[in-house]
C-alpha cells in the first residue's frame, strides 16, 4: 500500500493553535501531511519566510510526518512535484466555505487528479486566525493560548520593534 500524502496550503502568518489542530487531525487520515507556504509576492507578511518555515517546524517537531515546504505558482502543480494526490483545508464560518469551495473547483477544473478535502476546526478555534492574533498582538492583547509559544515570543519581539522604529 502506498503513503498517502496531503498538502495543507496558507500563508501561516503565523501559524495559529487551529492550524495545528487541522494538521493533527490531518494526520489521523493521512501518512504525511506537508504544510505549504505559499510564496505570493501580492502578499506583505509579518514574518519573513525563513521566519514562518522556522515558527512551523519548531511547532511540530514532535511530528515527524510532517513536513514543511513552500512553493508558488498554482497549488496543483505543487501538488503533482510532490507526488501528492489531496489538498487539505481547514473551515471555520461559512465565509470560509465559500472562499474555499471556489477554490476547490478551480483546482478540480485546473487538474481533476488532485482532490480537496475539508476538515471542520475545532470548536475552540472557531474564530482563531492569523490576522485577528496578528490584531490582538500589536494591541497588547494576551493571546498566549491561540498560539505556540514560539510563535507568541515571535510576536512579542516583532511588535517590539515596530514600535521601536
Amino acid at each position: 500500500m502506498s503513503e498517502e500524502t496531503a498538502i495543507y496550503p496558507g500563508t501561516f502568518d503565523p501559524i495559529t493553535n487551529g492550524h495545528i489542530s487541522i494538521i493533527k487531525r490531518g494526520l489521523k487520515i493521512f501518512d504525511k501531511v506537508i504544510v505549504a507556504i505559499l510564496r505570493n509576492s501580492q502578499k506583505k507578511p509579518l514574518f519573513s519566510l525563513e521566519e514562518r518555515m522556522t515558527m512551523i517546524r519548531d511547532s511540530l517537531k514532535a511530528y515527524p510526518n510532517v513536513e514543511v515546504d513552500s512553493f508558488e505558482g498554482l497549488l496543483v502543480d505543487y501538488a503533482v512535484r510532490k507526488n501528492c494526490r489531496v489538498i487539505l483545508r481547514g473551515l471555520r464560518a461559512m465565509s470560509d466555505f465559500e472562499y474555499e469551495f471556489q477554490l476547490a473547483l478551480i483546482n478540480r477544473k485546473l487538474n481533476r487528479n488532485v482532490q480537496s478535502i475539508f476538515l471542520v476546526t475545532d470548536y475552540k478555534w472557531f474564530y482563531t486566525s492569523s490576522t485577528i492574533i496578528k490584531e490582538a498582538a500589536s494591541l497588547g492583547g494576551d493571546i498566549g493560548s491561540l498560539i505556540p509559544p514560539l510563535v507568541h515570543q515571535k510576536l512579542k519581539e516583532k511588535f517590539a520593534a515596530l514600535k521601536n522604529t
